[in-house]
């Protein structure tokens, strides 16, 4: 009998023990990342069947993915009570509801027929053109996902707005607008005496069905008795709505989550049910599973410090893992100049994680938002190692994607397209131009769908300057075939390879290997989500990117590498810090620890006189000590000064504004002769030497008569 069991003879830890042998009646448990509580939880079912507290036909186990239900059945099936009739049933909360609907249908609504709607954007769509929003792809997407977090959090299409306005949610079009949109949709769904549900209608019915009807939850309620809910921190206030329809007045419930993993507010998940469980609930048994099976201690040790710099409510629920797994290796952070040496950087890692026996399959790659993943597709596929993109199209098939590179090539084929506007520098000007109707906009915009887009498209623009700067002369067709060319490469045959997902898509899952990639302000934490990082509400948007973190942590066994990148592009201005998260996580020991390897003190320049030391502004500037003899070609001086007067007037900008007389001086003393030569003098940059390095040129070689005398 599963009663008499003990820890040693079911293989079963004390704290998982105590969970299976709660007396029957409403249980809490608050499990970890890798700590078995898909384990556990199976054989507490086991365990309430075996002593006759409930039969498995009245047991109803619910989850958030049809892997993790197939998951719960197959373990269930090992312990004799899952699958068949009288078995326990294992579903996930759309298909439970799915099941009872089609049964009681008859008895609440009668003969009026009923379809279920898989796929609402057609009549999302339909809705939108209706109130006279855009029906792009992103747009209606968007509207879909407003109309999903509604209906998820009980929100009836009137009340849109003003629970948008005190979420501080950002509707993707105008509140009131969204509002219409929504309520044209469910208006669309009825049609000549038919209806179609979408899933969140399932729910709401199911509900309803039971709140309404007596003889039906009568039924189902006997039929019923014992209800167990995995995942419980990502309940949203419908299916709250739904669990308390089918309990009634019992209290037979096991519930098990843990609010630190809690990552899908923006769906309308909520884990204020488990934080209030026992209050609900007084006489609740809560236990708390902290043995981490998962990961090595030294993952273990920075999933721990991840979490433990959390503020706020959830946080004071945070579970300490303790370690089970033998030692392995520490995590490791690494810094990089530019995400493509980041993407090479890793690539390279797990080629030689692979040549040491780690299966590819057993290695993952996560990052924030889809269109990170560009950088390691391309790096990946130049080193033939295989990979698949999880939850998402890879780059180059993302709708976006290949609707802007057909815009470029409509652009190719334009005969009016000026022959110099699809070379070298002006190539990216003519980008950005043909990917501005598209959404590539100055600031990032509202709504998830459009902001995937709009860094898509942004990534295409950073591949075409990354490509610039090994190619300077690339011109639209060139570019065009090498976007082919990529595009050809990563269309490898269904295999096991490594595995790139965005740390949402990660969740539930596990890899020997994990590479966390570009963890720099802005993008972990995503850069919407920061706000004033004042207020309550831009405090929790970071503190749920704090939990993605956490959550990409513990998907790690044993390897684990964290990196970031200080620039977008190949030689950009590394302009860019590491994720605020890392603060206080980096071994000083670490070359990625300012501390361990400190940034390399500039070498001072040197006279060119007499070779001492230059100090102070103006003797770098002139680049000799100010009492050092001057080689000053006065006529030249004069020739620059008449060319900077002219230029300022034409400018319409004070004279020192085009270059200061400490600029001409050193220019006439040092006369260079190229480029190069201008860049070494002190306030002569880029964008100078762009605007004037060919003017300041023909003075110094005489080939540019300058008669006009400076003013002032």
């Amino acid at each position: 009998m599963m009663d008499a069991m003990s820890a040693d003879d079911t293989g079963l830890d004390p704290q998982q023990s105590a969970a299976v042998l709660a007396p029957r009646g409403p249980v809490c448990v608050l499990a970890g990342a890798g700590t078995g509580k898909t384990r556990t939880i199976t054989r507490r079912i086991a365990h309430l069947v075996a002593g006759g507290h409930v039969s498995a036909g009245q047991v109803l186990a619910v989850t958030f993915t049809a892997r993790a239900a197939g998951e719960m059945r197959a373990r269930l099936r090992t312990l004799g009570i899952g699958d068949g009739a009288n078995q326990v049933q294992a579903r996930t909360f759309h298909a439970a509801a799915l099941r009872q609907l089609r049964y009681f249908w008859p008895q609440v609504v009668g003969d009026t027929q009923w379809d279920l709607l898989d796929r609402k954007f057609a009549i999302v769509a339909q809705a939108a053109n209706r109130v006279g929003l855009s029906t792009s792809t992103e747009s209606v997407r968007d509207l879909a996902g407003e109309i999903e977090w509604s209906k998820a959090s009980l929100i009836a299409p009137e009340d849109y707005p003003a629970a948008a306005a005190r979420t501080r949610r950002e509707p993707p079009a105008d509140a009131a607008k969204v509002s219409d949109v929504y309520a044209a949709y469910e208006a669309l769904k009825v049609r000549d005496g038919a209806m179609l549900l979408d899933f969140d209608d399932l729910l709401l019915h199911t509900a309803a069905a039971l709140e309404e009807h007596s003889t039906v939850a009568e039924e189902f309620r006997d039929r019923y008795r014992c209800f167990v809910v995995d995942e419980y921190q990502d309940v949203t206030p419908l299916q709250q709505r739904v669990l308390d329809a089918w309990l009634g007045e019992r209290d037979d419930l096991t519930v098990v989550g843990d609010a630190n993993q809690t990552i899908y507010s923006f769906t309308g998940a909520t884990p204020r049910y488990l934080l209030d469980f026992s209050r609900r609930f007084p006489d609740a048994a809560v236990v708390r599973l902290e043995r981490d099976y998962r990961s090595t201690p030294e993952v273990v040790s920075l999933a721990n410090q991840v979490i433990g710099a959390a503020r706020g409510r959830i946080a004071g629920t945070r579970l300490k893992l303790i370690g089970q797994r033998p030692p392995g290796p520490a995590p490791e952070f690494v810094e990089f100049d530019d995400e493509p040496a980041e993407a090479a950087g890793v690539a390279k890692a797990i080629q030689k994680l692979i040549a040491g026996g780690t299966p590819a399959a057993e290695i993952a790659v996560l990052y924030r938002i889809n269109a990170q993943s560009e950088a390691h597709e391309q790096a990946l596929t130049e080193l033939d190692i295989p990979f698949q993109v999880r939850g998402g199209e890879g780059f180059f098939t993302r709708p976006e994607v290949r609707q802007a590179v057909s815009a470029l090539r409509q652009a190719a084929g334009r005969d009016d397209l000026p022959p110099e506007a699809g070379s070298g520098k002006e190539l990216i000007t003519l980008v950005r131009a043909i990917l501005v109707p598209l959404g590539l906009t100055d600031s990032e915009p509202v709504g998830a769908q459009a902001r995937e887009r709009w860094a898509s498209l942004g990534a295409l623009v950073a591949l075409t300057e990354d490509l610039l700067v090994h190619e300077p002369e690339l011109d639209l067709d060139g570019l065009l075939k090498d976007l082919a060319a990529r595009a050809e490469a990563r269309h490898p045959p269904t295999v096991q390879g490594v595995t790139l997902a965005s740390l949402h898509a990660a969740k539930g899952l596990e890899w020997d290997a994990v590479f966390l990639v570009g963890l720099a302000d802005g993008t972990l934490p995503i850069a919407h989500a920061l706000g004033d990082s004042k207020s309550p509400d831009d405090e929790a948007a970071v503190e749920e990117e704090r939990r993605l973190l956490y959550v990409g942590v513990t998907r790690a066994r044993e390897h684990l590498q964290l990196s970031w990148a200080l620039a977008r592009n190949a030689g950009g201005r590394k302009s860019r810090r590491r994720s605020r998260f890392l603060h206080g996580l980096i071994p000083e020991d670490s070359p990625a620890s300012r501390i361990a390897e400190p940034a390399p003190q500039k070498k001072r320049p040197r006279c060119r006189v007499c070779g001492k030391q230059l100090l102070g502004t103006n003797a770098t500037m002139l680049g000799r000590c100010e009492d050092c003899p001057s080689n000053l070609d006065l006529a030249l001086f004069d020739a620059l000064k008449a060319w900077r007067s002219a230029k300022s007037k034409e400018l319409k900008v004070p004279a020192y504004v085009v270059f200061s007389d400490n600029t001409l001086t050193a220019i006439a003393e040092q006369q260079p002769q190229d480029d190069r030569g201008l860049v070494s003098i002190p306030g002569i940059g880029a964008k100078k030497l762009e605007r004037f390095g060919a003017d300041v040129l023909a003075v110094v070689r005489g080939e540019v008569p300058v008669s006009a005398d400076e003013s002032g």
